[in-house]
């Protein structure tokens, strides 16, 4: 079957030729599974052939919500016919009501918007260092972030400065100073980095690019007592944990631990467009003053109106309370498999991780074995499937990919 490409050209393609396009004039950044995707609804795509598949990746948790969620779809239409831009420069009647109604669902007191999920993490590093120095009273250009090794906050030069993963570093230097790398999972190397030029602690509550990895129940509580006792700010990354993926509206929720900024993305664009956040305490983010800190399409209407429908979906713990549930039976089936088929198996709510074994097919070959049983689904770290279908996904869709992952691992 083919395809026609609307409003670019009358000719049908083939799928070989959506491939060919990509592979001729994309970067090769990126190493997509074998598929065109040309529509989706729900927790199911349908690539350009019709063939129908479940997505056992939401977008790396940007689609927690699903394709194309009516209220989102809704949202974004009625705003487009109004006004999708206006830049910061002057007031529009989405903006204060969005900010308002996020740090409300968060708990926290202001909203910084921006657009990608790597722009909030660098809007946090730049306000911490702002407060270490306005605040706190660090010497100017003296202030230290301390990370967690095997991170992944984003992609920018400043952001792979202090990532541990050669393929993402690599020949990207020189790098950003400022950061003390410790062992993710281990609060005493925190507290053995801490110094009186620490601005702040930045780390995720569930590392996802590792391989969705679920730190000891102590640390991030420890990582709060030791922010408190040294006037050290704690910045938590819920960039992919955040917004119901874990079963809590914030993967720290688990721990009862709030922290003094939140990077927010991802899901708060619903899977329609780029939309992210930090949010935190006034003593924190009210450091910034006008001109200090900006994006042109930060906080625009259109992302605005999306992310208050977001907002809306999440206000009753529904999505939160679902993830629960049917993560538990995702685990549990999961779980079975330890011993037999695979290593290991970590992660909370709708999000696992899955190691493989060494002497077994890699992480891109199980994946490419899943595409042709109807599931697509994405490997990190080479040997580690990770799972995190959309919140919307039904009990009978998510065995349904449970039985395909199963018998690929078990050779079928």
């Amino acid at each position: 079957m083919t395809a026609a490409v609307p409003g670019v050209r009358d000719t049908p393609f083939e799928t070989s030729d959506f491939l060919a396009l990509d592979e001729t004039y994309s970067t090769h950044n990126y190493h997509p599974l074998p598929v065109v995707l040309a529509t989706a609804s729900g927790s199911r795509m349908t690539d350009v052939d019709g063939h129908s598949y479940l997505d056992f990746l939401a977008g790396y948790s940007a689609l927690n919500f699903g394709h194309r969620h009516p209220d989102l779809v809704a949202a974004a239409t009625e705003q487009l016919g109004r006004l999708t831009l206006t830049s910061r420069a002057f007031h529009h009647d989405q903006f204060g009501p969005f900010c308002r109604e996020l740090a409300e669902l968060t708990g926290t007191e202001m909203v910084l918007p921006m657009n990608s999920g790597a722009e909030a993490v660098e809007s946090a590093l730049k306000v911490a260092r702002k407060w270490a120095y306005r605040v706190k009273g660090i010497a100017e250009d003296r202030a230290e972030i301390i990370v967690a090794g095997s991170n992944f906050h984003g992609r920018t030069t400043t952001l792979v400065s202090f990532s541990t993963d050669p393929e993402a570093r690599a020949d990207y230097g020189p790098y950003t100073p400022g950061f003390v790398v410790t062992e993710y999972g281990d609060a005493r190397s925190v507290e053995e980095a801490i110094t009186p030029r620490t601005a702040a602690v930045l780390v995720e509550p569930i590392q996802g690019e590792a391989g969705v990895v679920v730190p000891p129940r102590d640390y991030l509580p420890r990582l709060r007592r030791l922010c408190d006792d040294n006037d050290v700010l704690l910045i938590c990354d819920e960039i992919q944990s955040g917004l119901a993926r874990t079963g809590e509206l914030l993967a720290t929720d688990h721990e009862g631990v709030r922290a003094d900024l939140y990077t927010l993305g991802k899901a708060l664009g619903g899977g329609i467009l780029p939309v992210s956040a930090v949010v935190g305490s006034r003593s924190v983010l009210g450091v910034l003053r006008p001109g200090e800190h900006g994006s042109t399409f930060g906080g625009n209407p259109l992302a605005c109106a999306v992310g208050r429908a977001v907002i809306g979906l999440l206000s009753d713990g529904s999505f939160q309370q679902r993830s629960r549930e049917l993560g538990q039976q995702l685990h549990d089936r999961l779980d079975g498999l330890v011993g037999r088929t695979v290593t290991a198996v970590r992660g909370r709510g709708l999000w696992a991780g899955v190691d493989l074994p060494p002497e077994g097919p890699t992480g891109r070959q199980v994946c490419e074995r899943l595409l042709e049983h109807g599931v697509l689904c994405k490997q990190t770290q080479d040997n580690t499937l990770r799972i995190a279908p959309p919140l919307v996904i039904s009990e009978e869709e998510l065995h349904e990919g449970l039985d395909a992952v199963v018998r690929v691992l078990d050779g079928n």
